[in-house]
């Protein structure tokens, strides 16, 4: 048996910059797309090339160069967990082997996945940059007939940022991210403005080496974890500050650990959101199947994009459709 590996890296543009807290501005959105072929059948994944935008991360396409020739040798998803570090390098090449293991047994995702049905269309949230209050506003009235919205802060004026969106769409949903960007103290006088204003969950309001200074929280709200988790390793420090965890692929490295991940986190008692980077449909396919049993969904990316890839998935205003299997699973 011999695989072949095939790395590519693909720019997409933005419809418009894509604005959080601890970044730069992103005008376009960069992936790295694996394909991995055996006996005539290809499979395919893709993560964020996350070393572009934040620096200090290692570079993605040459993390998977250095599990090359054990990928084309055979090596198996459950091998992969300990072959290649979690993060996006390992969700391209999991999430390929995922699909290329579907066709190899003439299966589905879904049942691999080990749900007992078809997956059903979802309702994402769609995703505001950080920007002024009125500039805020002003996308929040553009997109009010969405049933569900998530605000990026973690700037001063946070507040007016969002009594301005609520005025804006009085009848939308709202959560919001901080991306690290609060205090402790931001958070206590923040929480109760905040559930008056009808916010139902606050993610990542503090960075992960405070987290610990959540234990003198009694949230209104319940706070999503989402930079302070990346795999299964990270539930024990999370119990007691945490309510909510925030399953990404380019942050478990793929769905072999994300489905354990979701596994644990419920037995655990943690309600589940399902997030995603900047992407195209081929990354949002495989997380449409974790975002079936998730309270909060986010899996706008191809929603940011100027355009998605050919045969993407079918996005009906919030509501996102399964995938045709030529495109995933």
């Amino acid at each position: 048996m011999m695989r072949t590996l095939c790395v590519q890296v693909e720019k997409w543009p933005l419809k418009q910059p894509f604005v959080i807290s601890r970044l730069a501005p992103m005008l376009h959105g960069e992936v790295v797309v694996v394909e991995i072929e055996q006996d005539g059948m290809i499979g395919r994944g893709e993560c964020e090339r996350a070393d572009v935008f934040e620096l200090d991360y290692p570079s993605v396409t040459a993390t998977i160069e250095q599990a090359r020739l054990a990928i084309e040798k055979g090596a198996t998803r459950q091998q992969l967990l300990t072959l290649m570090p979690p993060g996006y390098a390992r969700n391209a090449v999991d999430c390929a082997l995922f699909d290329l293991e579907v066709k190899q047994a003439g299966t589905t995702a879904w049942q691999l996945a080990g749900l007992d049905r078809p997956p059903e269309p979802v309702t994402t949230v769609f995703t505001l940059s950080l920007d002024t209050p009125e500039n805020m506003a002003a996308m929040a009235a553009e997109h009010c007939q969405r049933p569900l919205l998530k605000l990026k802060l973690g700037r001063e004026g946070d507040l007016e940022r969002v009594a301005a969106v609520r005025a804006a769409a009085p009848d939308t949903r709202l959560i919001i991210d901080a991306n690290t960007g609060w205090s402790l103290a931001q958070l206590q006088d923040y929480l109760p403005r905040l559930a008056e204003l009808g916010v139902e969950m606050v993610e990542q309001p503090l960075s992960p080496d405070d987290d610990h200074q959540l234990a003198q929280i009694d949230p209104v709200i319940p706070l999503a974890a989402d930079e302070s988790c990346l795999d299964r390793s990270s539930l024990a420090r999370l119990k007691g500050l945490y309510q909510v965890v925030n399953i990404k692929l380019d942050k478990t490295g793929g769905m072999t650990e994300a489905l354990a991940l979701a596994d644990e986190a419920r037995a655990q008692g943690f309600e589940i959101m399902v997030g995603c980077m900047i992407g195209t449909s081929l990354a949002m396919a495989p997380a449409l199947l974790l975002a079936q049993q998730a309270r909060w969904v986010d899996i706008d990316g191809p929603l940011l994009l100027a355009q998605d890839r050919e045969g993407g998935m079918r996005y009906q205003g919030s509501v996102v459709h399964p995938p045709a299997a030529a495109l995933w699973g």
